[in-house]
């Protein structure tokens, strides 16, 4: 199962798809726990929405990373595959609703899952091709580390700027 990438990828998927409506809900249905909302969605801003798309993978990554000991290009695919999925959530979101005006929210679900599959689908193309340059994978997981604490530190010391307010309320944050 180790050389098998594809259905690694394919396992990956699923695991952010799950784990991502998982986390939409569990902040309420948990009655708004503190110690849940760093990793869940606390409301219904963008930026939440990229944080349901970040930790799943993440998380499935790490798991990932110990049958993949011998890719010395691991976490650099992984870091280039997370940063596409989640800067791709607000791109579309942003993007159609400019063009088009209050996106349905079949469309804001349908924009997760897409940037989700895509995340994998290019992480995939990349450990094929063989073809990307790794100079410090500790450097391209502590980058990830680092956006991990920035979800955490936003979820509490939220920017009052576009991207974290939730639409629906117009609050920040918790």
């Amino acid at each position: 199962m180790k050389r098998q990438i594809g259905l690694w990828q394919f396992i990956g998927f699923g695991v952010t798809s799950f784990g991502g409506t998982l986390l939409h809900f569990l902040y309420e249905w948990l009655g708004e726990a503190k110690w849940i909302a760093p990793f869940s969605g606390v409301n219904e801003s963008t930026w939440e929405h990229m944080k349901l798309l970040f930790w799943p993978t993440f998380i499935f990554a790490v798991v990932q990373s110990f049958f993949f000991r011998d890719r010395k290009d691991f976490w650099c695919v992984k870091l280039r595959g997370i940063l596409l999925g989640i800067v791709l959530i607000p791109i579309i979101f942003y993007t159609y609703n400019g063009a088009v005006g209050k996106s349905p929210d079949w469309l804001n679900i349908a924009i997760f899952f897409l940037s989700a599959a895509i995340t994998y689908i290019y992480e995939t193309h990349l450990f094929r091709s063989k073809k990307i340059t790794c100079r410090s994978q500790k450097a391209a997981f502590s980058a990830l580390c680092v956006l991990g604490v920035l979800f955490i530190l936003f979820t509490f010391k939220t920017p009052e700027i576009g991207i974290f307010r939730d639409p629906l309320t117009g609050a920040y944050g918790v």
